[in-house]
């Protein structure tokens, strides 16, 4: 099976922790083994990630660096997230996968100008603001600053994806076997100008997890595993007793009430990408990528098979659709 799997920023930093190198090694040392057993099970694996608290941490730092005159805009940082993240995946991988190639790819994601998001910019990045900070930087950098709880923060667009363009380099890679860091932090946000050719960065950044289930639809994939810090979706969230889902359609993901900013995107990546390929998502333990994929932990989603449809929506058993075998514990 060819998998996408998406890890949340869990598996680099956890609430509350210092971004020091060490603290993300650790936790990237543990997400690697997880992965590694996708591969060991004889599945094609593309791997995409976070990159909130890493660009976030640069953003500020560029902000305060008097060295230079302007801070240096987010589509370079996402980039920088990519190869910082990306190394760490692949040594750590690598390690774990001996005389396979692990590669890391800087990747853009193409975004619509004229998407509304870049009219209304609500994405929290980087530090806690005075009010005093805010309006100098609203002045000073036209930035936009909004209330996030008790302090202000900065707001930038946080458009839909609207195509990978290192789509055809990574199938390229995937043929030869090789394992592929991809998409990170939702990709490098670029706009496409159809009458010059020319590419250009844009101040944004792009929802991961929507991001990894494009990628995983442009590349015919079989799954897409978003893995996090909860071993399912829960009804009641937040409740006393909250209710775990094991299996479940994406029309019933659509109706939870779900918290906008942690859960909510990740559902409606999987459930999109289960309605518009029929395909397996699912929403599972960083920890447990295989049983996830199995179905032995974490939510998975399927969406109800047209009618007139034969069978069950299984894993495909035997050859793959991309020329590998399944492996008989994924039947």
């Amino acid at each position: 099976m060819r998998i996408v799997a998406a890890l949340g920023g869990n598996a680099l930093l956890q609430r509350g922790e210092h971004p020091d190198a060490a603290v993300q090694q650790h936790h990237i040392h543990d997400a690697a083994r997880s992965l590694a057993e996708l591969v060991l099970a004889g599945h094609e694996l593309v791997i995409t990630h976070g990159n909130g608290p890493q660009i976030g941490l640069l953003a500020v730092e560029s902000e305060s660096d008097p060295v230079l005159t302007v801070p240096y805009p987010l589509d370079v940082l996402g980039a920088q997230t990519q190869g910082m993240i990306g190394t760490l995946l692949a040594r750590e991988l690598t390690g774990r996968l001996p005389g396979r190639a692990v590669n890391a790819l800087v990747t853009h994601t193409e975004v619509d100008p004229h998407d509304p998001a870049f009219k209304h910019p609500d994405k929290f990045i980087g530090g806690q603001l005075t009010d005093h900070q805010a309006k100098m930087m609203e002045l000073d950098r036209g930035w936009t600053c909004a209330r996030d709880g008790d302090h202000l923060r900065r707001t930038v667009p946080l458009p839909l994806p609207k195509a990978i363009t290192e789509v055809p380099a990574i199938r390229a890679l995937l043929a030869t076997g090789a394992v592929v860091i991809a998409a990170g932090g939702g990709g490098i946000p670029v706009v496409h100008n159809p009458d010059t050719g020319q590419v250009r960065g844009v101040e944004a950044v792009v929802d991961k997890d929507r991001t990894a289930a494009l990628l995983a639809e442009q590349l015919d994939a079989d799954a897409l595993l978003i893995l996090t810090d909860v071993t399912h979706v829960f009804t009641r969230f937040g409740a006393a007793h909250p209710g775990p889902l094991t299996t479940v359609t994406p029309g019933r993901l659509h109706e939870l009430d779900l918290p906008a900013g942690s859960m909510r995107p990740k559902v409606e990546a999987a459930a999109e990408f289960a309605e518009r390929t029929g395909n397996l998502a699912a929403i599972g333990p960083l920890d447990d990528a295989l049983g996830a994929l199995l179905g032995t932990t974490g939510t998975t989603i399927r969406a109800l098979p047209a009618p007139g449809h034969r069978g069950p929506a299984a894993l495909p058993a035997g050859p793959s659709a991309h020329g590998q075998a399944a492996p008989h514990a994924a039947v």
